[in-house]
């Protein structure tokens, strides 16, 4: 089922100019008369053949030699809107038909982690899988996996990426909150993933409450930034490394928003604003490293409003956060109206990459310090992505960082 254009520009042009078509869909209705159905339901998978397939390979290798993470969470970003699609449709549609008649339409709201948990493997395929593993009212939770195919049974799969994606129901006609199924649960397994999904949600409502821009920092987390402001705030030089300012850590690019890269819903499609964000988030960690860097998760996402054709894009990253060889890095995504110029957010991203360690390098102990308050509360934030993802990666990939 796929989530990008489904008819061409030219078509989509003459639409907008047209009468909007009759809604025929039937009323809103509730949870209740909705069909449950099984996670198994919506699984859905996607093999990418690198092993065999060279000409492939090679539109998705690096300058390293690697794979391009950026273009892997395009398809992560589609897989699971095709997966809550399945689960809304039934297991056996195939397409999903104009919104009209559908009557509804489903949008990402947040990207909550996508962990790597192992080394990208080029020369094996790669299988990208998901199912929905919890429903609300109108929520669905996708979880979903990164697995390396071993070339013979011996060799087995390995997983190297997990993360989860929140999406939200939405009526085509009035936008407000539209019931989707529920999830059936008949089976242990079932419990456990739903059980996981929501316990997840009620992390990430947690986190919100707790979000630095709502309620003051904890006394420990005070104790810590004054004692990081006087060992690397302070004028003079530092013994333990190089201290950058976060400021000066900024970088940005601006682009135009072509309809090549639409989704159903005629808007930007999301997973290729993630690529985008991700593309300059190693920009900007590599440059602060002065060494290549590699990808350990993206600890975020959140998607505050559509990012339409047409509109100038323009991408902020800067690193907010280092700990050891782990530099944080926040990108925010802006457009802007070509008429008056004014910007509205439409995202905020965040990622977390490993840079190369070396106690005779003094670029690989570089700090990034806050200078004002704001940037303080964001070093912070990016001190809590940091520790949960250790947290993460430890539980699940064996301590390994």
């Amino acid at each position: 089922m796929l989530l990008r254009t489904l008819m061409f520009w030219s078509e989509s042009i003459l639409a907008s100019h047209s009468p909007t078509p009759p809604h025929t869909a039937p009323p809103p209705p509730h949870s209740d008369s909705l069909p449950a159905r099984h996670g198994y339901d919506s699984y859905s998978e996607l093999v990418l053949p690198f092993k065999s397939n060279t000409a492939l390979l090679d539109s998705y290798t690096n300058a390293s030699g690697g794979i391009r993470v950026g273009k892997l969470m395009e398809h992560l970003d589609s897989l699971a809107g095709s997966i809550a699609y399945k689960h809304l449709l039934g297991p056996t549609v195939s397409a999903l038909g104009p919104v009209h008649e559908r009557g509804f339409y489903l949008v990402t709201a947040s990207v909550d982690r996508l962990d790597m948990l192992a080394p990208l493997y080029p020369v094996r395929d790669i299988r990208l899988s998901g199912q929905v593993i919890h429903t609300g009212r109108s929520s669905i939770e996708v979880a979903v996996r990164m697995e390396a195919l071993g070339a013979d049974h011996a060799e087995g799969e390995k997983t190297i990426m997990l993360g989860r994606f929140s999406m939200v129901c939405r009526d085509a006609t009035t936008h407000t909150a539209r019931a989707v199924n529920p999830l059936l649960i008949s089976t242990p397994e079932e419990d456990a993933l739903e059980v996981m999904g929501a316990r997840l949600k009620q992390h990430r409502q947690d986190r919100s409450r707790r979000a630095l821009n709502r309620v003051p920092p904890t006394s420990t987390e005070a104790a810590d930034l004054h004692a990081f402001y006087l060992a690397h705030g302070q004028p003079g030089p530092h013994e333990d490394g190089e201290r950058v300012w976060m400021a000066d850590t900024k970088l940005e690019t601006t682009m135009l928003m072509f309809p090549q890269e639409r989704n159903v819903h005629q808007k930007i499609f999301g997973g290729y604003l993630m690529r985008l964000a991700h593309e300059l988030g190693y920009a900007g960690a590599a440059l602060f490293a002065r060494a290549p860097v590699r990808f350990l998760a993206l600890d975020g996402i959140s998607f505050t409003r559509p990012v339409p054709i047409g509109s100038v894009l323009r991408l902020s990253g800067r690193v907010l956060h280092t700990h050891g060889k782990l530099v944080h890095v926040a990108v925010r995504a802006y457009t802007a109206d070509i008429a008056t110029g004014a910007e509205e957010v439409t995202n905020d991203f965040r990622f977390t990459f490993a840079r190369p360690l070396d106690p005779l390098n003094a670029n690989s102990r570089r700090e990034v310090v806050p200078k004002t308050y704001t940037e303080a509360m964001l070093w912070l934030e990016g001190r809590r992505a940091l520790e949960m993802g250790m947290e993460i990666r430890g539980l699940r990939g064996g301590g390994r960082e």
